[in-house]
């Protein structure tokens, strides 16, 4: 048995990418910042180690993507690691590590968060017969903390395995 799973809590560090490629998928790919804040055993000082995770999105999750997110949004991305390769331009090959993300949270203060504003709403469709997921934006009560207001999932729908393609390095 294996697993590979990834949750990130972050913020875009870019504005997405959007590209519809011939077969009408559409894909958008964007940076997401994530930071520990640690405590220097040897001075005592909090210090900050920030990482940079290359985010992709297929298809329906791309739209929402398309629309919601600008640099500096915060999210919750779970997905999977991924790692291709490809040769550059002079020839080398060069090795990529993603994060595909299956499912997004768009998380932050009503105000950073141009999806809250006028009731944002999402609708996908799983493969195959499956039911229709609906997640709908409601106000969150006052009482709940910050980091839990205004929260909406957005699932991803079937990721295209024929632009994943089979050339990764093992």
């Amino acid at each position: 048995m294996s697993l590979n799973k990834v949750l990130l809590i972050g913020n875009a560090g870019r504005d997405p990418e959007v590209r519809h490629l011939e077969s009408g998928a559409m894909t958008a790919t964007f940076s997401l910042a994530t930071t520990e804040k640690f405590k220097d055993r040897s001075t005592g000082e909090t210090r900050e180690q920030t990482e940079w995770h290359n985010i992709v999105c297929w298809r329906n999750l791309a739209e929402i993507v398309e629309k919601y997110v600008k640099k500096g949004t915060q999210l919750f991305i779970e997905g999977r690691i991924r790692t291709r390769s490809y040769n550059d331009k002079d020839g080398n090959t060069r090795y990529v590590t993603e994060i595909v993300a299956d499912n997004m949270q768009l998380l932050g203060r009503k105000s950073d968060n141009p999806a809250s504003q006028g009731g944002w709403q999402a609708q996908t469709t799983r493969p195959s017969q499956a039911p229709e997921y609906r997640q709908t934006y409601q106000p969150a009560r006052e009482q709940e903390p910050q980091y839990r207001q205004n929260v909406q999932t957005v699932p991803a729908t079937d990721l295209p395995v024929e632009e994943i393609g089979d050339d990764l390095p093992f």
